[in-house]
Parts: C-alpha cells; structure tokens; sequence
C-alpha cells in the first residue's frame, strides 16, 4: 500500500485545536493524518476521526513509535497503546520516531520489534523518522529496505537533505517531507512569492509542489479551514524544470529541528 502523498500534519497540536484541525482536513477531502505517541495527541485524533463520518479503509493514519519505547519489551504494547487511544484496530503506518539517543539501543535491537508489529497486524506498513544515512544502512541489514516504507525528515527549500535523499532514492526508499513549510518562512521567502505570481499561487502551494515533483510525501498543518484547503491545490499545480532548479537554489542547510538528542546529521 503506497503512502498517500498528501497528508495533515498535527504536531504541536493539542485538545480542541487538533480535533477541530483533523474534522476540517477530513472534511475538505484529506485522508492521510500523521500523529505521534509524544504528540500527546493521539486520543484526539482518534475522536476527529469517529465524529468525521469517514469510513476506516479510506483513512492511511500514521503514528511513530516514541524513544523511550524503544527498549526490549516497550514497543509493542506502546503500539497497542497507541491503537486504544486512536480507537483502531491497525494504523497504516508506524514508525520510530527518532534514532535512540546515542544509539543506545541500537537500530538492530528494536527494529525486529517493528517489524513483530507489522507480522502481528498492529501496523500496515512500518517506517522511520529522522533517521541518517548511517541509520538507513543499519536498518536496512537488519530488515531489508523493502520493509522501510519511508523515511520521514525535515525537508523544505530552505533544507533540502540531498545527500540523504539520493542515498533513499538509490535504495528505493520514499521520503516523507515533515515541516515543509519551515514554519511559515517560506511564505516570505522572495523567489517563492515571484514564482506564485506566475502560476497565480501561493508560496506554500508552490513549496509544496517543489516537494511533491520529486516524489515525497507532504504532511502540512494548519488550524485554520483557508490554508487548509489552500494547501491542498499543490496538488495541481505544476512547476516547469526551471522553477525546481530555481527553488534548489534556496537550500542553506537551516534545520528548524534540533533537539538535543538528535543524531548527527547527514
């Protein structure tokens, strides 16, 4: 089952706020919702999508595996957990949600457990985030990149991860582009506005679409309907060959993400 390409993103949002966020995105026609265990979210987005009306097989819900579960014996009863709190059976998608900080455990010691919880039906597909390049050869020994459904990482005009992303591409694994917006920055960003001016668009549309021409999955947030439904119409717009090699211009290795038990990065 492919990733869908478009998604709603909910971190950083909480009570009312995401449930409201998540009816809305699935009332204008999303149907890939990206949550986490540490989001602390996890309830709420499970009651959007009750009171939503959408039918269950027309939903790809992701949730990553947090890292203090990653520890022999924690994942899966956090991924049964996490199924309770969602109010389902199976998520589409699980992933670890970061590398373990200093790599203690290792990516061989609770890999094999995602992939138990995939055998065990708890998830669909399963996956990893903010993982490095020398994460990705250590999870593919230990899994295959066949199992590795993709790679969820910062990714926006502003940080454009090339080297990890021809690594993933030359090993067929998909990315997933968190934070495509750089928190807003790229609607101030002055070739993004130039370029939407001639697709009479808007900036993140046009960020979006960088990102979806390459292959990567999007997952945007938002709490209000307008950017919401405006996010959706990348979706449409097409970007000519010196647009994206305009829009590759703007990479500056600015990473917004960077807590302190972040691996070090590619």
């Amino acid at each position: 089952m492919s990733i869908p390409a478009f998604g709603l993103g909910t971190f950083r949002l909480q009570g009312q706020q995401v449930i409201d966020s998540v009816r809305t995105g699935l009332e204008l026609g999303y149907r890939h919702v990206d949550t986490a265990q540490i989001y602390g979210n996890e309830a709420e987005v499970g009651a959007a999508i009750a009171q939503s009306g959408v039918p269950r097989s027309e939903l790809f819900i992701t949730t990553k595996v947090w890292i203090d579960h990653l520890a022999t014996g924690k994942l899966l009863p956090s991924l049964d957990e996490s199924l309770s709190k969602l109010g389902i059976d199976q998520v589409d998608l699980a992933l670890i949600h970061w590398p373990a900080t200093g790599d203690a455990p290792a990516v061989a010691d609770y890999l094999p457990d995602l992939l138990a919880a995939k055998r065990q039906g708890l998830a669909r597909q399963i996956g990893v985030s903010n993982f490095t390049i020398a994460h990705l050869q250590q999870a593919i020994a230990c899994i295959g990149a066949g199992e590795i459904a993709t790679n969820q990482v910062e990714l926006h005009p502003f940080l454009q991860n090339r080297q990890l992303a021809q690594f993933a591409a030359g090993h067929g694994i998909h990315l997933t582009a968190y934070m495509p917006l750089a928190y807003g920055k790229v609607m101030q960003e002055p070739l993004l506005q130039d370029i939407a001016r001639q697709h009479n668009a808007t900036p993140a549309q046009v960020a979006l679409a960088w990102l979806l021409q390459q292959g990567h999955a999007v997952i945007p947030s938002s709490t209000r309907r307008d950017n919401l439904h405006s996010n959706l119409a990348a979706q449409t717009l097409k970007l000519s060959s010196a647009d994206m090699q305009a829009i590759a211009g703007l990479d500056r290795n600015e990473r917004l993400v960077n807590p302190d038990f972040a691996p070090a990065w590619d």
